[in-house]
């Protein structure tokens, strides 16, 4: 469970918001606040998954610091977070990977790295592997289908299936009251309002990120980070389909859907990631943990470092290079779905879980004033 020192700070903090109300129109996690008097530990976690960390409430607010009071809701809130990652982790021992996060996903990517290229160079003859080929299967050639496809899927079910249940776990304890009210309306207005990152818009001008001045800049970045993920994760499924399906072999043309995907998809987790890690840089570091940066860095440079790797081996993939990019890209991607339900990925569903939840109290609302 989430340490009783963390509750009690944003129990405290949140107590105090709401005598004040002076962010009640900032975003979702002050307009929850509204319909409760107190605040139990599943209260505080819901409210710490709906937080975007747009930081408003933090230069808004005049009990932030240097005040006695000490209100720093962005930075209870992100430790609050993590713990929530930790409590809901499935295996539960796997838990502690969530600590020191950025060492490992570091090593999960050096690992992932080490055991393909391993592989790769001691099961192929090196004249494949730094060979030249072109044509239906050039891939396979060097790294057969079945052990690029069943390992590495196998592996992203598991981690699936890590994740769902965690985030299951999450919902039954924050929502499981309410269950009863879920419906079509709900579900869609909690999409609606992650698909968009509304709450990212602060008060209305953007995030105070990285400084006070109000910007887009970090929700349009994250909507590259995102729809680039999806594109790519589209890519993928629809070459699946081509393969199995049509029986068409990769590498695809150019202009075939899976390579516009994924070449459009890879761009947009090219700018997305290294734009957030330049803001990270730059931000102000008042209103965040430090000892939380290592994991949204690590996690940013994995992404980055995958689609690049992806990207550069469909630029040469008709070269020598083609043999030794595989290898790389495929290690990363190995690396992404080892720590998919242990790192910072996961907060996207525990975040749209939250705003469900917060579309479910709404409507409820909305019956009951009606």
């Amino acid at each position: 469970m989430p340490s009783t020192e963390t509750i009690r700070e944003a129990d405290r903090m949140m107590t105090i918001c709401n005598a004040c109300r002076y962010c009640e129109g900032f975003c979702a996690v002050f307009r929850a606040m509204l319909t409760r008097r107190g605040f139990v530990e599943t209260d505080l976690t819901y409210m710490a998954n709906l937080c975007h960390n747009c930081r408003g409430c933090y230069y808004a607010c005049q009990y932030a610091p240097p005040h006695e009071f000490n209100v720093n809701i962005p930075k209870v809130f992100s430790e609050l977070r993590v713990e929530t990652y930790q409590d809901y982790a499935w295996p539960g021992f796997l838990a502690a990977l969530f600590r020191r996060n950025g060492l490992v996903v570091s090593l999960a990517m050096g690992f992932g790295l080490g055991l393909v290229i391993a592989l790769t160079l001691a099961l192929q003859d090196p004249a494949i592997v730094f060979g030249t080929h072109v044509g239906e299967g050039a891939f396979y050639r060097v790294i057969p289908y079945e052990a690029m496809v069943w390992p590495f899927g196998l592996v992203f079910l598991v981690m699936i299936l890590a994740m769902a249940v965690g985030v299951v776990r999450y919902w039954r304890d924050t929502a499981g009251g309410i269950a009863q009210d879920l419906s079509l309306p709900a579900l869609i207005g909690g999409l609606w309002d992650g698909l968009t990152l509304e709450n990212l818009r602060g008060g209305g001008g953007g995030c105070n990120y990285p400084d006070e001045r109000f910007s887009e800049t970090r929700r349009w970045l994250h909507h590259f980070t995102f729809y680039g993920f999806m594109l790519c994760f589209a890519a993928t499924s629809l070459a699946t389909v081509y393969h199995h399906v049509f029986g068409w072999i990769a590498p695809y043309g150019y202009l075939s859907g899976p390579v516009i995907l994924g070449t459009v998809g890879g761009i947009g987790l090219l700018i997305g990631p290294a734009g957030l890690l330049w803001l990270k840089w730059k931000a102000d570091p008042a209103p965040e943990t430090s000892s939380l940066r290592g994991m949204d860095v690590a996690f940013l440079v994995l992404l980055f470092m995958t689609s690049l790797t992806g990207l550069l081996l469909l630029a040469f993939r008709e070269t020598a290079a083609m043999g030794a990019l595989l290898a790389v890209h495929l290690g990363f991607v190995l690396a992404f779905f080892l720590v998919l339900p242990y790192c910072k990925f996961v907060h996207g569903f525990y975040r749209l879980a939250a705003l469900v939840q917060y579309a479910m109290e709404r409507a409820a609302l909305a019956k009951k004033a009606g």
